[in-house]
C-alpha cells in the first residue's frame, strides 16, 4: 500500500524499511501503523531470500514515539476511555508489534538517523544493532508526560545499556546525544548523518553474505541467550547445532575453506 507507515524495499538479501510519516517525526499515532510494523517484518521474516532488515525512519526523525494529540484525545495507541480499554489497547497494538520484532529471526540494524525519544527508542533497543547519525537524540521521556514506558522499554532498555544507566535514563526522561549513546553502548558507532544509511546497509550486507538459515539460527540464540540459564542456552545451541550441520550452506562453507576459494551460499 502506498499510504502504509512503513515503506519497503529489498536487494542483495536485504529489506530496507523506512518509518515514513515525517510530517509528524514518524510518530506512531494508530493501531494501524503498528499493523503495518509488523507487517513490514513479517513480509521479511517470510521471505528466505531476506537475511538481514534495515530499520531507519524518512526525514529528520527515526521515531519520536507515541502521539501526544492522540493522548489527549482518548484516540489511538494509548488512552482509551476506561482503564480497562487503555491496557488492551496497548497489549492489542504498540505490545504485539513489540512481540512481533522481539520474535523476528532476522538480523535488524537500526539506523537511527534522528530523534528516537520514548517507543521509538525502545524500537531501536529491539533491533540487534544500533548504528546513529551524529545528530541523533535518545530518550526515554514517558515520566516527563506522566506515564510510565507501557511497551515494555523497562526490560527492553535495561538489557540494552544495563539497569543502572536504564533507571537514569527512564526515572529523568533526560535527552542524550549521540555521543553519548556510544559511550553507554546504547549505539554500536556514530557515523555522519549523510552515511548513515550507506553505513547500515553496509553492515546488513556483511550479515546477509553469510548462510541465511545459519544466520537465523544465531540470531535466535542470541535472544534466548537473554532470558535462559546457560543450561538451557547449551541444550538449545546443541540442537541448533545439529540443525546447522545438515544444511547445503555448511558443507559448501566447509569444502570452500578447504578449497582455499571463496564460498557460494544457495540459503539451503
Amino acid at each position: 500500500m502506498t499510504d502504509s507507515f512503513v515503506q519497503y524495499a529489498a536487494t542483495a538479501g536485504v529489506a530496507t524499511l523506512t518509518l515514513n510519516r515525517p510530517d509528524s517525526r514518524n510518530a506512531i499515532g494508530a493501531q494501524q501503523d503498528c499493523l503495518d510494523v509488523i507487517d513490514a517484518f513479517r513480509r521479511a521474516e517470510e521471505d528466505a531470500g531476506i537475511s538481514c532488515i534495515v530499520l531507519t525512519g524518512a526525514g529528520a526523525s527515526f521515531c519520536a514515539g507515541g502521539n501526544l494529540k492522540g493522548m489527549q484525545a482518548r484516540s489511538g495507541i494509548g488512552r482509551l476511555g476506561t482503564p480497562e480499554a487503555t491496557r488492551t489497547n496497548y497489549r492489542r497494538g504498540v505490545q504485539r508489534m513489540i512481540r512481533a520484532l522481539w520474535d523476528c529471526e532476522v538480523p535488524m540494524v537500526a539506523a537511527v538517523n534522528g530523534h528516537a525519544i520514548g517507543l521509538g527508542l525502545d524500537l531501536a533497543c529491539i533491533c540487534d544493532i544500533r548504528l546513529a547519525a551524529d545528530s541523533a537524540r535518545f530518550a526515554s521521556s514517558f515520566i516527563k508526560v506522566g506515564i510510565v514506558p507501557g511497551d515494555g522499554g523497562a526490560w527492553i532498555l535495561a538489557r540494552t545499556i544495563g539497569l543502572s544507566r536504564a533507571s537514569e535514563m527512564i526515572l529523568t526522561g533526560d535527552t542524550i546525544d549521540a555521543r553519548t549513546a556510544e559511550s553507554i553502548g546504547l549505539v554500536s558507532r556514530v557515523v555522519p548523518g549523510g552515511q548513515l544509511l550507506n553505513e547500515a546497509q553496509a553492515v546488513a550486507r556483511r550479515i546477509a553474505v553469510n548462510p541465511a538459515k545459519a544466520l537465523r539460527l544465531a540470531k535466535r540464540l542470541l535472544r534466548e541467550g537473554q532470558q535462559q540459564r546457560l543450561s538451557d542456552v547449551l541444550e538449545l545451541s546443541a540442537a541448533f547445532q545439529a540443525l546447522a550441520h545438515e544444511t547445503k550452506d555448511h558443507e559448501e562453507a566447509v569444502a570452500a575453506f578447504l578449497e582455499k576459494r571463496e564460498p557460494r551460499f544457495t540459503g539451503q
